[in-house]
């Protein structure tokens, strides 16, 4: 088996923005998103304080960067978790805080690279499409179970479908005759559900409806939506979370959730800020970073990421809860 490539999209930059964070005796960062470790290796190279505690639900990236990164000894730590855990993974390791949190969202190198995994619609696979290939239900269950309906929300929703219910009116007639197994059989019904014309633009017709299907059997932004209060949570003064997104729901979300956490909360009316009613925490980036030029054009999935950093700069206020209760909660 070919050895998956791997190109860490903004190195250079989210080292930077982790850098500051992490220039301390006793640092550590949680690489949530560790995949095949190149941002872990990154700031394992340049962070020589720093060590690194690197989460990721799939068995086999954890593997292979656990390979990658053992010339770094125990300053890697590699945890099999799905990355909305980071609370019980840092009570398990003793840690009360860290200096840093990563995310770099959406589907790997390796898990694209492989084609049994079924992520990749060039190639005729199993439909999987689980980051975590040992639990949960495939892409295959889910085209063969959800009704109607179910399918042309996730794909308008995750996929930005345009033709959303007309393909999810199609699955339905067509898993009736025989359910869904592999790729290659899904990419021919959207090549003839899609209009041609609507088939020249924007890319492979396939793509949003691979990229709505792996979102639905990852449970990506309700696992994204819990993890990043947690992330916010876990940092000590000083301390920051990057994010890489991909998606526009991913970036909305980190957006609404940084902006939370960077609200004051004294009235607007208010001539001034009562000392210790600031903010606990600050933005580092000024809205969504985007890779350079040249990096979009070398690596393609640069093209789409946003990047965004925030840091604490106080200890949250033992007065009032460090991020908002959800909607229902008393």
């Amino acid at each position: 088996m070919a050895a998956p490539r791997h190109v860490p999209v903004m190195l250079d930059r989210v080292v930077e923005l982790l850098t500051p964070a992490l220039d301390h005796e006793g640092a550590v960062l949680v690489d949530a998103t560790l995949g095949l470790g190149g941002h872990s290796e990154a700031v394992l190279q340049r962070c020589p304080l720093a060590r690194v505690v690197g989460i990721d639900r799939d068995p086999e990236a954890l593997r292979r960067s656990r390979e990658r990164l053992a010339p770094f000894g125990d300053r890697f730590t590699g945890v099999h978790a799905v990355y909305d855990e980071i609370p019980d993974a840092l009570e398990d390791l003793g840690l009360a805080a860290v200096s840093g949190v990563l995310f770099d969202l959406g589907v790997s190198s390796m898990q694209l690279d492989l084609p049994e995994r079924g992520f990749a619609y060039a190639v005729d696979a199993p439909l999987d499409m689980r980051m975590d290939g040992t639990t949960g239900d495939t892409a295959a269950d889910v085209l063969n179970t959800y009704p109607a309906a179910d399918l042309a929300r996730i794909l308008r929703d995750y996929g930005e479908e345009k033709f959303a219910r007309r393909i999810a009116d199609a699955v339905v007639a067509e898993r009736a005759r025989e359910p869904f197994t592999t790729s290659g059989r899904l990419v021919e019904l959207l090549y003839d559900v899609i209009p041609a014309p609507a088939r020249r633009t924007g890319g492979h017709p396939a793509k949003r409806t691979f990229q709505a299907l792996r979102m639905e059997v990852n449970d990506e932004l309700r696992v994204l939506e819990r993890a990043l209060p947690a992330a916010i949570d876990a940092l000590e003064v000083g301390g920051r979370v990057v994010v890489e997104s991909y998606h526009s729901l991913e970036d909305r979300m980190v957006k609404r959730a940084f902006a939370a956490a960077t609200r004051s909360e004294v009235p607007d009316d208010l001539p001034f800020v009562p000392e210790g009613s600031e903010p606990a925490l600050r933005l580092v980036t000024r809205g969504a970073e985007q890779a350079p030029g040249d990096e979009r054009e070398e690596n393609p999935r640069a093209a789409s990421v946003r990047l965004r950093a925030i840091e604490r700069v106080r200890p949250p206020s033992p007065t009032r809860p460090s991020r908002p209760k959800p909607r229902g909660v008393a």
